[in-house]
């Protein structure tokens, strides 16, 4: 089980993704744009577009738990 957090950019700082394990430690820190391949990287199961889509429907400031 992993945690992931969007946190909003401004106007030259990209939003940002935190990837989180079981007991909330950082395991990765990207910009949305990199992130997909990132999730898959550590182990998440979801196709490419499937990724780009629950990312970009993701709330900002938002605890999200998905599986592994």
């Amino acid at each position: 089980m992993k945690y992931l957090l969007k946190t909003k950019g401004t106007a030259k700082i990209p939003d940002y993704i935190q990837i989180r394990d079981k007991d909330f430690q950082l395991i990765e820190h990207c910009t949305v744009r990199k992130s997909p391949e990132i999730l898959q990287k550590h182990g998440i199961k979801l196709s490419n577009e499937d990724l780009v889509r629950f990312i970009k429907e993701m709330p900002f400031g938002k605890l999200t738990e998905i599986e592994d």
